[in-house]
């Protein structure tokens, strides 16, 4: 990815850099993760059953086989994983297909980066069909690549997705700052040795030593995502 814009200010007093950002979807950039809870809900109530408002909480964040395997459990509902599956992303193709609104700060954040050359990645546990459908909307030129959640063996909270990210921009995790919404997000990007940013959605997030929370991306900017480096 090229740029005519300077990218100043790359390396930090103790000669480190920012190699590449990645960022989560669900939550991260679209705010979405009210619509996953609506479809859950309506997909259930369809098969006869009352999702309890406590289990968003559980479902928020995972991939798929770990929240619908969950709802299938706990409502003891008479139906397959991969039928749910198609369900499930069945109605949240068709809500998203009527609105999908942005995260605040979210279009001037990829615009930053893109305008600067920061090699960037959606990596999200949704699967590919979702992704290519929300890329519609972000502008898949924002992004070097992404990675979907039915790509890889182990998605999030494992460090698979956000390692075969840092290895397809070819940059070093522990230069790459992450930019998570949920608690599975964030353990999933600490666990590949990223800098995470937490913009928290649904549920808190405390900071720690390599996570910096923050209310809104609106408080994220490149010079803030250097920082992180120092």
């Amino acid at each position: 990815m090229t740029s005519t814009v300077p990218a100043l200010g790359t390396r930090t007093a103790e000669g480190s850099a920012l190699q590449a950002v990645l960022l989560d979807m669900d939550g991260t950039l679209v705010d979405t993760e009210g619509f996953w809870w609506d479809v859950e809900v309506e997909v259930f109530a369809a098969l006869g059953h009352v999702l309890d408002e406590s289990w968003r909480h559980v479902v928020v964040g995972g991939p798929m086989t770990r929240s619908a395997g969950f709802l299938i459990e706990a409502t003891g509902a008479a139906i397959t994983l991969a039928e749910l599956s198609v369900l499930l992303n069945d109605g949240f193709e068709a809500r998203i297909g009527r609105a999908l609104p942005l995260m605040p700060g979210a279009a001037r954040l990829l615009a930053e980066l893109h305008e600067h050359g920061i090699p960037t990645a959606l990596v999200s546990a949704s699967h590919r069909r979702i992704i290519d459908r929300v890329l519609t909307v972000l502008g898949s030129h924002h992004f070097g690549l992404s990675v979907a959640g039915d790509e890889v063996s182990r998605t999030k909270p494992y460090p698979d997705p956000y390692l075969l990210a840092a290895a397809g921009l070819g940059v070093d995790p522990a230069r790459c700052a992450v930019v998570e919404d949920t608690a599975t997000g964030v353990a999933a990007a600490e666990a590949a040795g990223c800098q995470v940013v937490a913009v928290p959605s649904i549920a808190p997030i405390a900071p720690s030593e390599r996570r910096t929370v923050v209310s809104s991306l609106e408080e994220v900017d490149l010079p803030f995502l250097r920082g992180l480096m120092t």
